[in-house]
């Protein structure tokens, strides 16, 4: 049953990271050249703007940090409160995230396209909201390579723990998967961004991120906190 949990958490994980995906392709691709996930992104694209890019907003990016900051900070906050019971927290995590989906969704329907000046803070701030509660509560579940926005170190871990660098290559089919995981929502919400409407793409989002929240509820209702807290 231990290792039945761990595995369900692990794909609900990888669900995030779909969602991860997908918001940034919107983000990125719609509100100029900004991210609401990848913070190291955006730390660079700050650095960028003030050595003279005009191509790139140094007030969204940092509007984008604050508003991670704060929705991490909401995140450490939830983990104080829910951290005893993984299936709970993440539970709780998913909704709070898709309530700020769903916040989001509804200005990108109501604001005109392109998405400028107000419409597009208030998606800046509500997205990297929700990215930032997902990553603290990622961060506290401490499920190796399901982080569910952060690549570099996967990607790392693939190359330097692998046979070819003698190394005992664990958990490489998480490691694929989330990379995996995270192309198909960038795939799946550039399409919808270019092609659709970006709206579409957060519709996307909140659809997965429902069923994500739903199916944490249903699998830690009735479960003991041993189930869940296991090291995977």
């Amino acid at each position: 049953m231990v290792a039945t949990r761990v595995q369900q958490l692990v794909r609900l994980l990888l669900g995030m990271t779909v969602v991860t995906g997908l918001v940034d392709a919107v983000s990125y691709l719609a509100l100029g050249r900004v991210f609401v996930a990848n913070m190291t992104g955006n730390v660079v694209f700050l650095g960028f703007a003030w050595a003279g890019d005009v191509s790139l907003s140094a007030w969204a990016s940092l509007a984008a940090l604050l508003a991670f900051l704060i929705g991490a900070l909401a995140g450490g906050e939830l983990a104080t409160r829910r951290g005893g019971h993984r299936g709970h927290h993440l539970a709780a995590g998913a909704w709070n995230t898709l309530a700020l989906l769903v916040a989001a969704l509804v200005v990108a329907l109501l604001s005109h396209r392109p998405y400028a000046g107000s419409s597009r803070y208030a998606l800046v701030v509500l997205l990297a909201l929700a990215m930032g509660l997902q990553n603290a509560t990622a961060r506290a579940l401490g499920v190796p390579d399901a982080t569910t926005t952060v690549l570099t170190l996967t990607l790392t871990g693939l190359a330097a723990d692998s046979r070819l660098a003698k190394g005992a290559n664990p958990r490489v089919l998480r490691r694929v998967t989330s990379v995996l995981a995270m192309f198909a929502g960038a795939l799946v919400g550039g399409l919808l961004v270019l092609h659709a409407d970006p709206a579409w793409a957060l519709a996307v989002a909140v659809i997965l991120m429902c069923v994500i929240a739903c199916a944490a509820t249903a699998l830690a209702r009735g479960t003991v906190p041993a189930g869940w807290t296991a090291s995977p």
